[in-house]
């Protein structure tokens, strides 16, 4: 006989509780950080594996992540799943940005495939292709995710003003996420509204960002970056035109208070920090929120990403030999700062 789906999603939004149990946040971040080398920190999050470099063990917890994705994609169906199944491609995007950082500066791809992060095979990527590819175009055409390629195209004026690493990079970011937020359009349901949440906080941190370190730091022309819009952002429209028109950075990040960030303080460094927190507040309220298999999923997808980075900053750290104390504090969210986890 087959399972209801109501109880198939019950026992997924179960193993997901466990699941969350076990991550490294809180006082077991606490106690990571007071490890003294890399080889350590790979035995104490993967005692079966032999994991000696930070490169090995990011790699393998990028891989880990990928596959959890997959798995979670596949227990659910509809929008849900396609919501999830597109966060696998974020993975991808951080290939394809050292593939974009290649192409832009003219390096071999043999030179650039140990910096890529192992994944499923169905992320491949055509690394000859992207590398040499003679023309943005071209480049372009190589990108094997259709949603990809179209909103590159949103970017083709920018790149012709300023042909670097930073406007591909960028460019990649805002064509993922204008997909994510059309996934999270079309879903239904108790879900609907933490995915939107979630997809739309993104988007306002990364037109935040774009506008502090695009505009102020890289000089990218604004006019270049005026029809760059995202429906579903946070940070609506008429906020974003404003903010490109803001004398200075300052200015800028002060119309994304109570929307992407809580403050303004600090510098570009600072201000991402406040979207990291503000995102994983977002994730643990979805989580909370999710009852049923798919609300529960959709945060902890956005968790794990959160675990992802601190996990990763934290073997970097270990690697060069900073100091604990200093060394949490670089983690998300920073120690001393409250974010419910239930």
């Amino acid at each position: 006989m087959t399972m209801p789906v109501s109880h198939d999603m019950d026992f997924l939004a179960a193993r997901l509780h466990g699941r969350r149990s076990r991550l490294a946040e809180g006082v077991r971040l606490d106690e990571l950080c007071r490890v003294r080398t890399v080889a350590e920190l790979a035995r104490s999050l993967y005692p079966e594996e032999r994991l000696r470099s930070a490169a090995e063990l990011q790699r393998h917890m990028v891989l880990e992540l990928a596959l959890e994705l997959t798995g979670l994609a596949e227990e659910l169906t509809g929008p849900a799943a396609a919501f999830l199944a597109w966060q696998r491609t974020r993975l991808q995007l951080e290939n394809l940005k050292v593939m974009a950082r290649g192409f832009a500066n003219g390096t071999p791809p043999d030179r650039l495939r140990p910096h890529l992060a192992a994944l499923p095979a169905d992320l491949d990527l055509d690394l000859p292709a992207l590398a040499g590819a003679g023309s943005f175009d071209a480049f372009t055409a190589a990108v094997p995710s259709e949603p990809l390629r179209a909103g590159l195209e949103a970017w083709r004026g920018a790149w012709n003003a300023q042909p670097r690493p930073f406007v591909l990079e960028t460019a990649l970011d805002y064509a993922y996420l204008r997909e994510l937020l059309r996934r999270a359009g079309r879903m239904t349901g108790a879900e609907r509204d933490d995915a939107r949440l979630l997809a739309g906080h993104e988007a306002g941190a990364f037109q935040l960002m774009l506008v502090v370190r695009g505009v102020f730091h890289y000089a990218i022309p604004r006019e270049s970056l005026v029809g760059v819009i995202l429906d579903g952002s946070a940070l609506p429209a008429e906020r974003y035109a404003a903010m490109l028109a803001a004398n200075d950075a300052a200015g800028a990040a002060a119309l994304a208070v109570g929307r992407v960030v809580e403050a303004v303080s600090g510098d570009a460094p600072e201000l991402e920090v406040q979207t990291w927190n503000r995102y994983l507040r977002l994730a643990n309220a979805a989580f909370r929120h999710g009852q049923m298999g798919a609300g529960a999923a959709i945060g902890f997808a956005a968790i794990r990403r959160v675990e992802l980075a601190n996990l990763i900053t934290l073997s970097e750290g270990l690697r060069i030999g900073m100091d604990a104390r200093l060394l949490r504090a670089r983690l998300i969210p920073r120690s001393g700062e409250e974010v419910p986890v239930v």
